[in-house]
């Protein structure tokens, strides 16, 4: 294996890496467009003079807000050979946290993907007295376009790249990443060259000899999945990037990858579309089907269910799960997830059909992975986050909060020293999230530390394992816990309305909108029975005791989620004021 100190020692090394293949391909007018590692350096080498031209050196900021696509990675790289540090931005970022971003950052130049941001970014222009340039990636009239920056570069003298390779140091930034948060401003990350070449290093192990394609669809302005591209091209897997979020199950039929990493909103949607399917066949397909799903739901790693059932197994693999690997485009061999928890129905059913789910476990703070499974013989145990990975250390404080120390963790905040000192006391990260070791070796997660509340009767309420407990329902696709200082917990609920529509018109239930159909009677007597369903598994004090159902489903857009889909709890709450009011008003009514 060939050693990186650096993110520019993997630039360095491509062409061995990838002995001609592909490095990267998108698809434009329909066609996929594929880049050799010489075709990625040169486009990465014209934009990095082209920066100097500009006046970019050593430490500058240049930000970068775009989908996925090879121009990305090409200004990324660019950046980085030159010593400067690369602001990634989300598309979806409010004008607000835009403008703060580029200027707590002093970014001096800004590559946008199209109009739209351009336009976005043109709005705030004004107040960001640092940016001197804009670039496109599409062509946009009046804009000046990344083309422009590589016709500079043809002007400047190559050999001095190598020079600028050789200043960058193991302790350089790479990036500044600004965690969108639930609360207040972002705040800056600081990333290292070493702590991303540690991460890189440590999760190769991810992905299972024979991995030669990869989809990619996570957003590369989330660390997460930049530091997986990296792991790609450290291993010299070629990287496919999907159209858009809507075009995955296509893409996925024409690249036939041989891994992709999600999150496990994704994977509970294609569950969810598997069942649906499976519940609209009759007689003995449809008997079958359910044969296979409950075999799959309780699979065990290792062969730990007995002879018998890997034989029942293998039928079902043939005759039922067969068909989901070929939705997955047939090739699937590792499904990374991470960003959120992953219901452990999900990573069981899936491996059971022969497509394993590997969970992982970080922040942007530790570049990001903490702990991932693995397809090793013992890497792997289902409901935890795997094993710690190399060269990283966790230990659990007293009150419960998961600490990291390792070369993964963060430089710190920028221009937030007091934040920082906060976060890392004595080289120990404050990960903010709660957890155990199980059978001494692998990371459970069990909440959010900042998440917990106690109700009015001192109890203490995890949301988050109550949230995705009551996710396993079909009906349910977003839900929010509250109760905070209350005599108990509640829930605000949003359904996933394709499975209501779909019960309700077998039901004979009129309704003509999201609205009417939410406030029906037999709509709220059917949420009752799956609260009362999931209620079950939890103690009398946990158990919801009263929801409310919304007609529209939470998004970036509308403000109450993160770029990671995480739930933005106060907005929620504020935006659902009367509802939870209308909930706690009469709470002597019930039973607690």
């Amino acid at each position: 294996m060939m050693r990186i100190n650096t993110i520019v020692d993997l630039l360095n090394t491509l062409p061995e890496r990838y002995n001609g293949r592909e490095v990267l391909a998108s698809k434009r007018n329909g066609k996929w467009v594929t880049y050799t590692a010489e075709q990625f350096r040169e486009n990465v080498d014209l934009l990095s003079l082209g920066l100097l031209q500009l006046g970019i050196g050593k430490h500058d900021r240049v930000a970068n807000m775009s989908p996925n696509r090879p121009e990305w990675n090409f200004v990324d790289f660019a950046i980085l050979q030159i010593d400067a540090t690369h602001v990634p931005l989300y598309p979806t970022l409010a004008e607000n946290d835009l403008k703060f971003i580029l200027n707590d950052a002093e970014v001096k130049i800004l590559f946008v993907a199209n109009q739209e941001l351009f336009d976005k970014v043109q709005r705030v222009r004004s107040e960001i007295p640092s940016l001197t340039s804009v670039y496109t990636y599409d062509d946009v009239v009046g804009a000046n376009s990344w083309e422009q920056v590589k016709q500079l570069g043809q002007k400047g003298d190559r050999s001095i790249l190598k020079e600028w390779n050789e200043m960058v140091t193991p302790d350089d930034l790479v990036t500044l990443i600004y965690t969108s948060g639930t609360t207040g401003n972002p705040k800056g990350v600081m990333l290292t060259h070493s702590n991303l070449t540690s991460n890189v290093l440590s999760c190769q192990k991810i992905c299972p000899e024979g991995t030669l394609k990869a989809l990619s669809f996570l957003p590369l302005s989330h660390i997460f999945e930049r530091m997986v591209v990296y792991m790609y091209m450290s291993k010299g897997i070629s990287i496919y990037y999907a159209e858009s979020i809507d075009t995955i199950a296509a893409n996925l039929m024409e690249v036939k990858p041989d891994c992709f990493s999600t999150v496990p909103r994704l994977l509970e949607k294609v569950y969810d579309r598997i069942v649906a399917k499976g519940s609209a066949l009759a007689g003995a397909k449809k008997k079958l089907f359910f044969w296979a799903l409950d075999l799959g739901l309780k699979y065990e790693h290792d062969g730990k269910n007995g002879w018998l059932y890997e034989q029942q197994l293998k039928l079902a693999r043939k005759l039922i799960f067969s068909k989901w690997k070929e939705a997955l485009g047939g090739n699937v061999k590792a499904i990374v997830s991470g960003g959120a928890a992953l219901q452990e129905r999900l990573a069981r059913v899936f491996s059971g059909a022969g497509i394993p789910v590997l969970e992982g476990y970080g922040l942007t703070e530790t570049s990001p992975v903490i702990a991932v499974n693995t397809l090793e013989p013992g890497g792997h145990s289902f409901g935890t986050v795997g094993k710690v990975i190399e060269g990283v250390e966790v230990k659990i404080a007293e009150d419960g909060e998961i600490l990291c120390k390792g070369p993964n963790v963060m430089k710190g905040y920028y221009n937030r020293p007091e934040l920082t000192a906060e976060a890392i006391t004595n080289g120990w990260f404050h990960t903010g999230d709660i957890g155990i070791i199980i059978d001494g070796k692998y990371l459970k997660i069990t909440d959010r530390k900042k998440e917990m509340f106690k109700t009015a009767g001192g109890k203490y309420i995890a949301p988050q394992v109550i949230e995705n407990k009551f996710k396993e329902s079909t009906f349910i696709e977003q839900i929010m816990v509250i109760g905070e200082n209350q005599r108990f917990p509640s829930a605000i609920i949003v359904p996933a309305f394709i499975v209501l529509k779909d019960w309700c018109e077998k039901n004979n239930i009129q309704c003509s909108t999201n609205a009417e159909m939410v406030k029906h009677p037999e709509v709220i007597a059917k949420y009752q029975q799956e609260i009362d369903k999931y209620n079950e598994t939890f103690g009398k004090w946990e158990k919801v005791k009263k929801f409310e159902v919304l007609s529209k489903e939470w998004s970036i857009d509308g403000g109450e989620l993160t770029p990671k889909l995480s739930l933005k709890r106060k907005i929620i709450l504020e935006k659902n004021k009367a509802l939870v009011d209308k909930i706690y008003a009469q709470t002597e009514q019930v039973a607690v």
